[in-house]
């Protein structure tokens, strides 16, 4: 079983984007081979809840998978405290995954970057 826990509400969507996106989207508007609308573009290349990042987990596993919502009390820092506050907040403002692949189209949504990071489930018992 596949066990996502984040100190994030199971109903709050999280905005996520790969690296490897970050870097091509920048470099298309450096470049002038793409433009922004309105001048600026949130980097988002999924926004999913956590029992659906979960749900991407098991499926490429072939597990079973749930998600475990924390408090933010269990994070370390201060700053991770209001990072995920931040988190939090942001999912009153839906991103829009559609303006980022009109500027990249090959965009990975959390199942693509899955598989094209080669991720596979720890074989461990408290791997979850």
């Amino acid at each position: 079983e596949i066990v996502l826990r984040m100190p994030l509400p199971e109903d709050v969507p999280l905005k996520m984007i790969s690296v490897r996106d970050i870097g091509r989207v920048a470099a298309a508007l450096l470049l002038g081979t793409a433009q922004a609308p309105g001048g600026a573009v949130e980097l988002v290349g999924d926004e999913l809840t956590g029992p659906q990042i979960a749900a991407a987990f098991g499926a490429h596993a072939g597990l079973p998978a749930r998600y475990e919502a924390l408090p933010v009390s269990v994070l370390p820092s201060d700053l991770d405290r209001v990072m995920f506050r931040e988190f939090a907040q942001a999912a009153e403002h839906p991103a829009d995954p559609a303006m980022v692949r009109a500027i990249e189209p090959a965009t990975l949504d959390l199942a693509e970057w899955i598989r094209a990071t080669g991720w596979t489930a720890p074989t461990n018992a408290a791997g979850s």
